[in-house]
């Protein structure tokens, strides 16, 4: 009763604080403490409070603020963080296990009851308010943006890349890289086709990107169109090609496009355009050089009819699926629970940024966050900074629980 009197006479200022129970025998042991030192931030008294001010101002507050509420670029919020989280960060900075010179010189000389002490002082604090005025952009869902992007492609590709057209390839069951790959070919001319490179003037990096991924995740089917040559001769001819184009032309290599399905009289023309030097690849130079025009048709026609299969690609994850993902640890909308989980709620985005960054680069250490931002596209970074940056933010009261 006593412990947790303590406790609340330390949080009773935090308004309209949330209560999350903790059990002292389930805390992680840090490399830099003892079992149970980070949860000596929860036991601070009144008077600890006031030490860890004093301490907080001459020397936090010249980057983080007195009230803990940052106002410059790239330095985080720390008003009302979770108390654990902060000692065990200042532990890692003392440790230079965090990478920042001035922190860890700031730090340096500071005993291990001050840490506790300034951590507490800040965990007791208001946290940073929302952004005033503001709401979370959100960069489109890239499967979203190819497809309005490849709205001006339908008129010869098809809606989702399955030609209906003689001599127009389909788009469908090609590795994004490779297609990407070829549009740029097309967009600087190496390919020549004017139609093609009109079409792609105006086309950025990224939005060939999403349009590849598009019809990357499009139900594979073969082109609706004819096919002229003769398909078991074409087998017959189809030995030299397996090695690139994979079996029965599903590629396994995401720079060699598969065959599979694809529309003939397009084939037949790409091969002849091998042959004659005027689309330029070596090898395919010289396995076309001994192919006349019955040969390549049968090829095609061979390619034409096998069944293509989808790329090795998944759908990427939505802004909400990612926030799904990250508040197992931080808390519903990332206001976190855990005493030695960071709130990621109203922090600020340019922070949010470059430490999801690090994580992703691992030049910031964490095993799970090394996992969790490894599959982290720079827009799901931006989007998940500007998802939580605008969240609210709430104080949290932890009381320890008796341990059975």
């Amino acid at each position: 009763m006593q412990r947790s009197l303590k406790i609340l006479l330390v949080f009773a200022a935090v308004a309209g604080a949330a209560i999350a129970g903790y059990c002292p025998g389930a805390e992680a042991q840090s490399a830099a403490s003892k079992p149970g030192d980070a949860m000596r931030t929860l036991n601070a008294a009144p008077m600890d409070i006031a030490d860890g001010k004093r301490l907080a101002e001459t020397d936090c507050a010249g980057c983080h603020n007195a009230n803990g509420i940052s106002t410059t670029q790239g330095i985080p919020h720390i008003a009302g963080q979770r108390p654990a989280y902060l000692y065990l960060t200042l532990q890692e900075y003392q440790s230079d296990i965090r990478g920042s010179s001035a922190m860890s010189n700031a730090v340096k000389f500071l005993s291990d009851d001050a840490l506790v002490k300034v951590a507490a002082y800040f965990a007791s604090l208001d946290p940073a308010p929302v952004p005033t005025g503001a709401t979370a952009p959100a960069k489109p869902d890239p499967v979203e943006a190819g497809k309005g992007v490849s709205a001006a492609c339908a008129g010869c590709h098809g809606n989702t890349g399955v030609s209906q057209i003689p001599g127009i390839p389909s788009l469908v069951g090609l590795d994004p890289k490779y297609l990407v790959d070829a549009m740029k070919t097309y967009k600087d001319g190496q390919r020549k086709n004017d139609t093609m490179k009109a079409m792609l003037a105006s086309v950025n990096e990224t939005a060939m990107n999403e349009v590849a991924l598009f019809y990357a995740l499009q139900k594979p089917a073969r082109a609706k169109t004819p096919a002229a040559g003769d398909p078991a001769a074409g087998k017959a001819a189809s030995g030299n090609c397996g090695g690139c184009h994979g079996e029965d032309g599903v590629s396994g290599s995401p720079a060699t496009p598969s065959l599979a399905g694809q529309d003939a009289q397009y084939v037949a023309a790409a091969l002849l355009a091998y042959k004659d030097g005027s689309r330029v690849n070596d090898t395919m130079k010289g396995l076309a050089a001994s192919l006349d025009d019955k040969g390549m048709k049968n090829l095609a026609a061979y390619f034409a009819a096998q069944e293509p299969k989808a790329p090795n690609v998944r759908k990427p994850l939505t802004t909400a699926e990612w926030v799904e993902r990250c508040n197992r640890c931080h808390g519903v909308n990332g206001n976190s629970t855990n005493p030695r989980f960071p709130m990621l709620a109203s922090q600020r985005v340019e922070y949010l940024q470059k430490a999801l960054l690090d994580y992703r680069a691992q030049t910031r250490k964490s095993t799970e966050m090394h996992a969790m931002a490894g599959g982290l596209s720079e827009d799901d970074i931006d989007n998940l900074a500007a998802f939580y940056a605008h969240e609210k933010a709430r104080a949290v009261l932890f009381v320890p629980l008796p341990a059975k």
